[in-house]
């Protein structure tokens, strides 16, 4: 039976990106995304909101560039696989939790959003990214000199 994994998400950083390492030195980034649904009440006619609160993990090169770029609150637009971890809690029960494994990011927003904005640029691929020019570098303090090559994308 065929079968195909792809999830494509936008929505708010829940959190600041956890940034950590595996024994091999792979970078894993962490992240929280909250993506609304929206739908009209057809009872009183008012718009709704409902958060969803979506664990998200990127690894390597992709880690290490969320986790310098996007902040709390900052919006990003991914693009992954959804991976199940199953697990033993210390009181024996089985647990599980779904989550997104992240092959691809865009920035979203403009660069009034921000650190986490810079629009135009994104991080492409997988285990390769492929790098892609950007007419807009993410925000820095107004000291920082920011030349071409200092972008990582």
């Amino acid at each position: 039976m065929p079968s195909y994994n792809r999830v494509i998400l936008m929505g708010n950083l829940t959190r600041d990106p956890e940034l950590r390492h595996l024994p091999s030195n792979m970078a894993v980034t962490s992240i929280g995304l909250a993506v609304n649904d929206r739908w009209k009440d057809k009872q009183t006619g008012e718009w709704k909101d409902k958060a969803n609160f979506i664990d998200c993990e990127a690894f390597g090169r992709t880690a290490e560039v969320i986790n310098e770029y996007f902040r709390k609150g900052r919006p990003i637009m991914i693009e992954g696989k959804l991976r199940l971890d199953q697990w033993q809690d210390q009181s024996g029960n089985n647990r599980s939790k779904l989550k997104v494994v992240i092959d691809s990011f865009e920035f979203v927003g403009g660069r009034e959003d921000g650190p986490g904005g810079g629009g135009g640029g994104g991080q492409r691929g997988s285990s390769a990214p492929r790098q892609q020019p950007s007419t807009q570098a993410p925000d820095h303090p107004p000291h920082a000199a920011i030349e071409e090559e200092d972008i990582p994308f």
